[in-house]
C-alpha cells in the first residue's frame, strides 16, 4: 500500500530546497493538504506550483524557522486546519572553516544553531502535545551522516546534526508508547546549493529524487534512523568507533 496516499496532512519546513521540493513532490497526491514553509519566497512559490500540479491541496508561508515564535504560531494553525499526519523538521543550513583555515565567523555559528537546532526543534515541538492527544501522527527531523563524527572541515554543522540526532532519539523513546512515531533522517551528500558549498570531497553524490524515495520508504517502515548512502554511512559509524586522534588522522588523510 502506498503510504503517501494515506497521509491526510504532511508539514515540511525548508520546503524551497532541493531535498524539501522533493519531498513535498513525493507526497503531493490529490487528497494530501500539504503545510509548506521556507524562507526563499520565489522557490516555494515553484514548489508550490509543481505540487498543486501533481493534484495536492497546498498551504504555504515565507517563514525563517529561526523565528520561532511565528513559526511555532504557524504551525498550530495549520493543525488546527487539519491535524498533522507528518511533519518533517527539514530547513538547515551548512558552515564550514574558511579556506585559509580561518575560523567560522561567530555571527554564522550562533545562526546556524538557531536554524538547525532550536529551528528543527521549534518545527515540531507544537505537535507534541497535539499528536500525544491523538494518539497518532509521525515526525521526522533532518540530521546528517555527520552527526556521528566531529570533523574539522565543518565543527558547527556537525555538532549541531549531533545535537539534533540525540534529541530525536530521546523523543522517539518518549512518544512510541504515546501513539508518535519519530524517525532522524540522516542523509549523506544530495545534490542541492548547500551541498555544493560544501569544500571537501562528496563520495556518493545522490540526486534529492533518489533521497526523497529513501526518506518516504524509511518513514513508512518507521525506521529510527534512515541513514543512507549505505557505504557513507557504515563509513561514518566506523569512523565514530575509532579512537578521536585516529578518527581525525584518516580525515585528514581524505582531506577532510
Amino acid at each position: 500500500m502506498n503510504r503517501a496516499a494515506e497521509l491526510r496532512h504532511v508539514l515540511i519546513t525548508g520546503a524551497s530546497g532541493a531535498i524539501g521540493r522533493a519531498l513535498a513532490l513525493a507526497y503531493a497526491v490529490p487528497g494530501c493538504v500539504l503545510s509548506l514553509t521556507a524562507r526563499d519566497a520565489a522557490r516555494l512559490r515553484e514548489t508550490v506550483e509543481l505540487c498543486r500540479q501533481r493534484g495536492a491541496e497546498v498551504f504555504s508561508a515565507e517563514l525563517d524557522v529561526a523565528d520561532t515564535a511565528t513559526l511555532m504560531r504557524w504551525i498550530v494553525e495549520r493543525d488546527q486546519h487539519l491535524p498533522v499526519d507528518l511533519a518533517i523538521a527539514n530547513a538547515g543550513m551548512t558552515s564550514s572553516i574558511g579556506e585559509d583555515g580561518a575560523a567560522e565567523p561567530w555571527a554564522r555559528v550562533e545562526q546556524l544553531f538557531q536554524v538547525n537546532l532550536v529551528g528543527a526543534a521549534a518545527s515540531v515541538h507544537p505537535l507534541l502535545t497535539r499528536m500525544t492527544q491523538r494518539g497518532r501522527g509521525q515526525i521526522a527531523l533532518m540530521s546528517s551522516l555527520g552527526a556521528y563524527v566531529g570533523m574539522p572541515i565543518s565543527p558547527a554543522y556537525n555538532a549541531s546534526k549531533a545535537a539534533l540526532k540525540v534529541y530525536g532519539a530521546g523523543l522517539r523513546g518518549w512518544l512510541a508508547p504515546r501513539g508518535v512515531r519519530l524517525s532522524v533522517i540522516c542523509p549523506g551528500f544530495v545534490a542541492s546549493a548547500m551541498s555544493d558549498a560544501y569544500p571537501g570531497p562528496r563520495p556518493f553524490l545522490l540526486s534529492a529524487e533518489r533521497a526523497a524515495r529513501i526518506i518516504r520508504n524509511g518513514l513508512a517502515a518507521n525506521r529510527a534512523v534512515i541513514a543512507f548512502p549505505l557505504p557513507l554511512a557504515l563509513t561514518m559509524r566506523w569512523l565514530a568507533l575509532l579512537p578521536t586522534d585516529w578518527s581525525l588522522a584518516l580525515q585528514r588523510l581524505f582531506k577532510y
